[in-house]
């Protein structure tokens, strides 16, 4: 055999190294044992880039504010748009997931801040090095200056300087931030211009903070920020006596307009602005299909939760709506008030059967499970869907 007929080989494997995960079982026979271990671990390592770690379902072990916050969780909202300082009270007052207690899951895992995260991720998911980190954690608890009342402000200089913080610790650690999950900027879908056009620089200085992390998308609604919970409903139209939703369009108005004026701020940083189905118009996927649409923006995008929705029916059937449009990130969760109807694997298959390519965010909401348990069962969950991805039904 020739030196260039070996050379030739050679390059012939290392190019098959490189797709091996695509099918690894097909080409089993053409390797040397030694060979097949090595595409079996490129494939694993393949799978677990795919997963990230969601600090929102750990937050009761993070450290929350003492000062300006009134006790806060920085940044944080109730579900449904409660006053961030009530829904933090609340939620320290009271048991979390399975019955524990906060003061009990920082006992058994430690008290951590954002910055702890990153390792925090490595040691709790083996091979994940992918996150997925909410906007109400952001900051640090001691310093007022980098709030606006209980809201991370990342324009600051001191919260620039905790950005770049946190910015090392990606890079100590090998971390990445993948998405960040935004509560921050509201009224995006509101009908006073004024408060729309402050929500949407909000957006802007957030887009700016992802920029020093290097993530990837930043989700831009809260619970209050894409109208009221309860959106208007159809009329009956006097005139022509079909039931008509005038009332709605003014919100998908402002939301188009929203997004569009992130959209090209996002694209000239390469970060994407995401929709998730988060409650007030986001809370049905045709309005966040509409809204996407008409923007008709590369760097503006889904990002499905598997759990947020109005009612069961909604598990598959608004998933396979949200799952084209969906590019980056997805919230893989498991909430108990689903049931049985709650199947993690086949949601996480629905998405791969659409073509989506980016990361699945361990978040576990509620359940039998406390928070850090419940991430690590969906953990198991989203990585075995990763290694059987079919069947689809």
């Amino acid at each position: 055999m020739s030196d260039t007929t070996e050379r030739g080989g050679a390059l012939d494997r290392r190019d098959f190294f490189k797709t091996a995960g695509a099918g690894l079982t097909a080409a089993g026979l053409m390797l040397t044992p030694r060979e097949h271990a090595i595409a079996q671990e490129r494939e694993e390592k393949n799978r677990l880039a795919r997963i990230a770690s969601n600090s929102y379902p750990i937050r009761h072990i993070f450290k929350t504010r003492t000062g300006g916050g009134r006790g806060a969780a920085p940044g944080a909202a109730g579900r449904g748009g409660a006053p961030a300082g009530a829904a933090a009270a609340q939620s320290q007052r009271g048991p979390v997931n399975a019955g524990v207690s906060r003061e009990e899951m920082k006992k058994k895992y430690g008290e951590i801040t954002m910055l702890d995260f990153p390792q925090f991720t490595k040691d709790t998911f083996p091979g994940v090095t992918h996150m997925d980190v909410f906007s109400g954690l952001f900051g640090d608890v001691a310093d007022d200056s980098m709030f606006a009342g209980a809201t991370f402000d990342p324009s600051t200089p001191s919260g620039k300087k905790w950005l770049d913080a946190f910015a090392e610790k990606l890079v100590v650690t090998g971390t990445k931030v993948q998405h960040i999950s935004n509560n921050a900027p509201n009224d995006l879908a509101g009908p006073d211009e004024t408060l729309r056009k402050a929500g949407v620089e909000v957006g802007k200085k957030w887009l700016d903070g992802a920029a020093i992390l290097g993530a990837k998308s930043v989700r831009m609604n809260s619970p209050r920020a894409l109208g009221p919970s309860l959106r208007p409903e159809a009329a009956i139209d006097p005139r022509t006596g079909y039931p008509k939703n005038d009332a709605i369009v003014p919100y998908l108005v402002s939301a188009i307009e929203s997004h569009k004026e992130m959209a090209d701020y996002g694209g000239k940083l390469g970060i994407r602005v995401t929709i998730e189905n988060h409650w007030g118009l986001a809370a049905d996927p045709t309005n966040i299909r509409t809204i996407l649409d008409e923007v008709n923006h590369p760097f503006c995008e889904a990002s499905p939760d598997f759990c947020n929705w109005e009612h069961e029916y909604m598990l598959v059937s608004g998933l396979k709506a949200l799952a084209p449009y969906a590019h980056t990130n997805v919230h893989a969760k498991y909430w108990d008030r689903w049931g049985t109807k709650n199947d993690v694997q086949r949601s996480v298959r629905i998405m791969l059967a659409a073509g989506f390519k980016g990361t699945f965010a361990l978040e576990y909401e509620e359940g039998p499970l406390n928070g850090v348990e419940g991430a690590r069962y969906l953990y198991k969950e989203v990585l075995a869907a990763l290694t059987s991805p079919t069947p689809v039904i």
